[in-house]
């Protein structure tokens, strides 16, 4: 399992969009659970969003919610966070990772994954 974080990542005024994203190496998204998570500084990691692609279900905090898109294009081994209306608050480096479908939803609320990709610094300041 690996990824290879965008480097797509940088420095957005408020309000502004983004997109971030991954790509993905050795498994197949059908059978994972393939996740989002973000860092401050100074605060604790937070699950943003995450996806199963078979299961057709995707999550997101509340923090994000109805800002945030995650996708995947299965075609191409890659992973989006789609981000609109960014606020400071949203500065954070952010990671994806993945964990067996087998494992459980348990896993991604506990960051317990199988994988972490290296992590994209988003700076939302004007």
């Amino acid at each position: 399992l690996m990824f290879s974080s965008g480097v797509w990542g940088g420095l957005v005024q408020p309000g502004g969009s983004l997109r971030l994203s991954c790509a993905a190496s050795g498994f197949t998204f059908d059978d994972y659970i393939i996740g989002w998570f973000r860092q401050a500084p100074g605060k604790e990691r937070e699950g943003v969003s995450c996806i199963s692609t078979s299961a057709a279900y995707t999550y997101y905090s509340d923090s994000v919610k109805g800002r945030f898109t995650m996708s995947t294009d299965n075609a191409k081994n890659m992973v989006y966070l789609q981000m609109k209306s960014l606020k400071p608050e949203d500065t954070a480096v952010y990671y994806c990772a993945v964990v067996s479908l087998d494992r459980g939803w348990a896993s991604f609320i506990v960051h317990d994954m199988d994988s972490w990709g290296k992590g994209t610094q988003l700076t939302v300041s004007s």
